[in-house]
């Protein structure tokens, strides 16, 4: 009795969130702005000092900063699996590589890691996060977007708060400055405001994905393929990643955060880049899929673990 309390305890508060938010829109209780304004609110004010505060309080040692890159990787070999998997799962767009890797970390995968770990601390899925971010802000818009001259990936990074905030986050834990504000005692202060300002996080997000959703819109015979096609290809990144973690990295890798990652859907940017507008509404569809497939799987992970 007491495990299936814990498996509704930290389910439970996502699919309330993702229903409220699909009563939203069948209610129109919100409008398309709104939840736009409300995804903006996430992405550039209480989604940063989720990020400041992860990095921020992660332990730096040379093994642990080999972790990014090695995601880095892995997110190229998920490229390169997609571009082999797609004859055999009868995909044809030049956009499917990109489906097959990448993380949408940020909008979803930092409130699903702090509902089924409340007790572990989100650098353990920061560390993760960080090579697939960095990837995702250089190789993967400068092919996708076909610009390799790096103009527009300069701008993105210039202009974007998440990644301030991962680098002011870096700073403060690599250079020792929070540990001296632990030190001090200022650590209290620092984590009070930090707590209050990303606290509604979580439900923001979920509200808005939730919004989103719509499965009777979903063409799911056509969206089929790209959905088991991601899921073949994530799979072989785990075990690779497991195996790395295991004979490499001496198991200091959080293996709940290594696989609540790589269920996670791909870069909800992607459509943006999609000029056919059939294949923008496929791959819309097929994200939006995804991401329903990726909560179920995250709720048969709390089970689990």
């Amino acid at each position: 009795m007491e495990q299936i309390l814990s498996i509704i305890q930290a389910t439970l508060p996502v699919f309330l969130a993702l229903g409220l938010g699909m009563l939203c829109h069948s209610k129109k209780l919100l409008t398309p702005e709104g939840v736009e304004g409300l995804k903006k609110v996430v992405l550039n004010i209480t989604l940063p000092v989720v990020l400041l505060n992860a990095f921020a309080t992660t332990v730096y040692t040379p093994k642990t900063l080999l972790i990014p890159v090695v995601v880095f990787l892995l997110n190229v070999l998920a490229m390169g699996l997609g571009k082999l998997g797609m004859g055999i799962f009868g995909q044809k767009s030049k956009i499917t590589p990109f489906f097959t890797t990448g993380f949408e970390a940020g909008m979803i995968g930092y409130a699903l890691f702090a509902v089924a770990f409340p007790k572990e601390s989100s650098s353990q899925f920061a560390i993760l996060d960080l090579g697939q971010t960095i990837f995702v802000f250089t190789l993967y818009k400068a092919l996708l977007s076909g610009k390799g001259s790096g103009k527009a990936m300069l701008r993105d990074a210039v202009t974007s708060p998440i990644l301030w905030a991962v680098f002011a986050g870096i700073l403060i834990g690599a250079t020792g400055l929070y540990q001296t504000m632990v030190n001090t005692g200022i650590a209290p202060v620092f984590h009070s405001i930090i707590d209050f300002i990303s606290a509604p996080t979580a439900m923001i997000i979920l509200l808005t994905i939730g919004y989103d959703l719509v499965p009777s819109e979903i063409p799911w015979k056509q969206v089929t393929g790209l959905v088991f096609l991601r899921l073949a290809v994530m799979a072989v990144c785990l075990l690779v990643l497991t195996a790395l973690n295991q004979f490499v990295f001496g198991g200091i890798i959080f293996m709940g955060a290594a696989v609540l990652l790589f269920l996670l859907p791909p870069p909800y940017v992607l459509p943006v880049f999609c000029t056919d507008p059939e294949e923008r509404v496929k791959f819309s569809s097929a994200i939006s899929a995804f991401t329903l497939v990726s909560i179920i799987l995250f709720a048969i992970l709390c089970a689990v673990i």
